[in-house]
C-alpha cells in the first residue's frame, strides 16, 4: 500500500473518529458517521471542481489548491504537461531547422498527400516546377505536372529508376524525378534540373554517332583491298599472314563501329517503329539457323524450344539484334560440342525468352555490369572472341523500349542463362 493512500485513509479514519466522539456525545453516532461521511465526500468534490476547472481553463498555469490524493494528481498532471510542452518546442525547432535545411537545397522538394494534392514544398520548387503558394496549394500535382509519362510514374509511386522529362516552365531544359512513398500513401517528390547532364550526354551520344558513321567509308575501303590481297599467291605466306590479321582486326572494327551506330540509334530514335505481333517460332528458327552458319566448327548441338503460342509485340529488327547477340555470346563462350538452349515460353504475368549454355561460366561479382558498355570480364578471353563488348549493352537497351529486363544466372565452369523478361501486355495471341 502506498504512503499516498494511507494518509488518505488515515485523513478518512480521523473524520470519522471525530465525529463519532461528537455524536457519541450527543447520543447521535450513527447520524454524525453519516454527516462525515458526506464531509468527506463533499472535500474530495470541492477538489475535483478546482481540479476539472484547471484543467478546462487554465491548463498552463499552475494547479490550484487542493488536498490529499488530488494534489498529488494535480502535480502529475502538470509535470506532464509542461514536459510534453518541452517536447513539443523541441519537436517544432527540429522540424523548423529541418524546413530551413530542406529550403537551402538546390533540389526540389515536394511533399504531397495521400490524395495526391500538394502539402509543402522548398523555394526551389518554385524555381524548377513553377509552383506558387499563394494559388497552388492543395491543388492535385498532376494538374500542375500534366505529362502523361509524369502522370503514370507519380501514381505507381516511382520505381527503381527515376523519370527524365523536358522541363514544362522552362524550355530546353531537363528535369530528372524521383517519387518515395511513406505514411499512408503519401509521397515525396525529388526533382533535380540535370540540362548540363543532358547536354554532356547529347555532346557523347552524337560524338559517338558521327565518328562511327566516320569511321564506315574508311574500313569499307580497306576492307575491300585487304580482301583483294589474302590468299594471293602471288605474295610470301609470311605476307599473306599479315593480310590476314589486318582482315580480321579490320572486321573487328567493322563490327565494334556497327555496333556504336547500333547503340546510338537506340538511345537517341526519337521516332520509334511500330510495335508489330512478332513471330516467335519463325524468328527463332531463323536465329538457329544463323547460329548453325556462325561457327560450325565447334560442332555445338543448338536447340529451340517454343512452348508459348504466343505472339510478342515489339520492334523485330531490334529484338533479332538483342537475341543474336546472346546466341552469339553463347556459341563464344561454349566449348566445342557443347549444348545451347534457346526457350520461347510464358506464365500468367510474363513472356520469357531465355538463352541457355553449359558454357564457361561468369563469376558472380562480375555479373551486375555485364550490360556496361565495354566492360570485360576477361579482357583476354574477349579479344581472343573478337567480342566488342557491347552486346550486352545493346540488348539492355532493346529490352528497355520494350518495357522488359535481363535476368542472368550463371555459375563459373558450369553454365549460363540469359533470360529477357517482357510484360504481359506485350503478349497477343495468334491472328
Amino acid at each position: 500500500m502506498t504512503a499516498l493512500l494511507k494518509a488518505e485513509l488515515l485523513r478518512l479514519v480521523y473524520l470519522l473518529c471525530f465525529f463519532a466522539v461528537i455524536g457519541w456525545l450527543a447520543n447521535l453516532t450513527v447520524q454524525f458517521l453519516f454527516i462525515a461521511i458526506a464531509v468527506y465526500l463533499g472535500l474530495h468534490l470541492r477538489n475535483l471542481h478546482k481540479l476539472h476547472r484547471w484543467l478546462k481553463h487554465n491548463p498552463q498555469n499552475y494547479p490550484p489548491n487542493v488536498s490529499g490524493v488530488w494534489e498529488d494528481i494535480a502535480q502529475s498532471i502538470y509535470r506532464l504537461q509542461k514536459q510534453e510542452r518541452e517536447a513539443q518546442q523541441n519537436l517544432l525547432g527540429i522540424i523548423q531547422r529541418a524546413r530551413e535545411s530542406v529550403a537551402a537545397l538546390d533540389e526540389a522538394i515536394v511533399l504531397v498527400d495521400s490524395q495526391g494534392n500538394l502539402e509543402w514544398w522548398n523555394a526551389a520548387a518554385e524555381k524548377l516546377l513553377g509552383f506558387k503558394s499563394a494559388t497552388d496549394n492543395g491543388k492535385p500535382i498532376t494538374n500542375l505536372i500534366r505529362d502523361p509519362a509524369f502522370i503514370e510514374f507519380f501514381e505507381r509511386g516511382g520505381g527503381k529508376d527515376a523519370l527524365k522529362l523536358p522541363s514544362w516552365t522552362q524550355s530546353n531544359h531537363y528535369v530528372q524525378y524521383e517519387v518515395t512513398r511513406f505514411g499512408t500513401n503519401d509521397r515525396l517528390l525529388i526533382a533535380y534540373d540535370i540540362t548540363r547532364l543532358h547536354q554532356l550526354e547529347q555532346i557523347r551520344k552524337d560524338f559517338v554517332a558521327n565518328v562511327s558513321h566516320e569511321l564506315r567509308t574508311p574500313l569499307t575501303v580497306l576492307s575491300g583491298y585487304v580482301e583483294t590481297f589474302v590468299d594471293n599467291d602471288e605474295f610470301p605466306a609470311r605476307i599473306n599472314r599479315v593480310f590476314a590479321q589486318m582482315q580480321q582486326q579490320t572486321k573487328r572494327m567493322s563490327n565494334l563501329v556497327n555496333d556504336l551506330l547500333l547503340l546510338s540509334r537506340l538511345e537517341s530514335d526519337n521516332i520509334k517503329p511500330e510495335a508489330k505481333p512478332v513471330n516467335m517460332t519463325n524468328l527463332l528458327e531463323q536465329l538457329r539457323q544463323e547460329a548453325l552458319a556462325y561457327d560450325p566448327d565447334k560442332q555445338h548441338a543448338i536447340m529451340v524450344y517454343v512452348d508459348s503460342p504466343l505472339l510478342l509485340m515489339g520492334i523485330e529488327n531490334d529484338l533479332r539484334s538483342a537475341f543474336s547477340n546472346l546466341i552469339t555470346n553463347a556459341i563464344k563462350y561454349t566449348p566445342a560440342c557443347g549444348a545451347i538452349t534457346i526457350r520461347w515460353s510464358h506464365d500468367d504475368k510474363y513472356g520469357y525468352l531465355s538463352v541457355q549454355d553449359n558454357g564457361i561460366g561468369i563469376e558472380q561479382q562480375h555479373i551486375p555490369r555485364l550490360t556496361e558498355r565495354f566492360y570485360r570480364v576477361d579482357a583476354a578471353r574477349s579479344s581472343a572472341t573478337g567480342g566488342t563488348g557491347l552486346g550486352l549493352a545493346i540488348v539492355k537497351h532493346v529490352l528497355l523500349q520494350h518495357q522488359a529486363i535481363l535476368n542472368i544466372d550463371s555459375k563459373a565452369n558450369v553454365g549460363s542463362t540469359f533470360s529477357c523478361i517482357f510484360p504481359k501486355n506485350l503478349l497477343v495471341e495468334k491472328i
